[in-house]
């Protein structure tokens, strides 16, 4: 089995894959005042409710966005499994074809959604992931990463619109049932969620057109099931295109 962990900004996301089955995944909050055995005790507990072995793992990989926190993470999963987990990053093969300015300063993240997007779809294909930022990367025609945009996510975007209003903290980010709404409350997650969505149809809009194509949209992120229905694009919900890209570069780098 594989343990891969994703560590973003807000959350660290676990998974646990047989092959291309992802067994289960846990969400646990980023701290970079954490202590290596505090994330093994985490990471041990996660296995232990999932009925997970330490001995059934034989491999371990990781793809993080927060430098800080991966070497802790690294440790604690040495701490847990005896393995030296494999750290998505430069050197390491992705078998993807990068044409950025600089291939490097890509994120772990997106590499990782990218070879999960080109294993299970056909391309060309918009990668949307809904974190603590709204990234979509586009890979064309012949598989090659080209490059996207990031935006602000919805948590970001509420929590910057309320930080100065105290009263109008606690706003929930459930699907508002009009667009136009008939008090501040309203009017807020209207524009937080309706807003949202248009801007990830805009973006999509003009994506399609620059590539002059039609192309398959995957989206995946903690905020995407609450945005994606109320987008107008036909977008396919995929929770586990990281884990699943993370399996793929693991096997790649496994061989080599």
């Amino acid at each position: 089995m594989l343990l891969a962990i994703d560590v973003g900004n807000t959350n660290i996301v676990i998974g646990c894959m047989d092959g291309e089955d992802v067994l289960f995944t846990e969400r646990l909050s980023t701290d970079v005042g954490k202590t290596s055995l505090e994330y093994a005790i985490l990471i041990r507990t996660a296995l232990d409710i999932h009925g997970i072995q330490v001995s059934m793992i034989d491999g371990a990989i990781i793809a993080s966005v927060v430098p800080p926190v991966t070497p802790i993470v690294r440790s604690a999963l040495k701490k847990i499994t005896g393995i030296r987990a494999l750290v998505i990053g430069p050197g390491i093969r992705t078998g993807l074809n990068i044409h950025q300015e600089d291939p490097s300063s890509v994120g772990a993240d997106l590499i990782a959604g990218a070879v999960g997007a080109l294993h299970k779809y056909k391309p060309p294909v918009i990668v949307i992931d809904m974190g603590t930022a709204t990234t979509l990367s586009v890979i064309d025609q012949n598989g090659v990463f080209r490059g996207g945009a990031i935006m602000p996510g919805l948590v970001l975007s509420l929590h910057s619109l309320v930080s100065e209003t105290s009263m109008l903290q606690g706003i929930s980010l459930d699907q508002p049932k009009r667009v136009i709404g008939n008090n501040t409350e309203e009017a807020m997650r209207s524009g937080l969620v309706y807003g949202h969505a248009a801007m990830v149809d805009g973006m999509l809009d003009r994506m399609e057109e620059e590539l002059g194509k039609d192309v398959t949209v995957v989206a995946a992120g903690n905020m995407a099931a609450g945005i994606v229905p109320v987008c107008r694009h036909s977008i396919e919900l995929d929770s586990t295109l990281m884990f699943t890209g993370m399996q793929v570069i693991y096997q790649k780098n496994r061989r080599s």
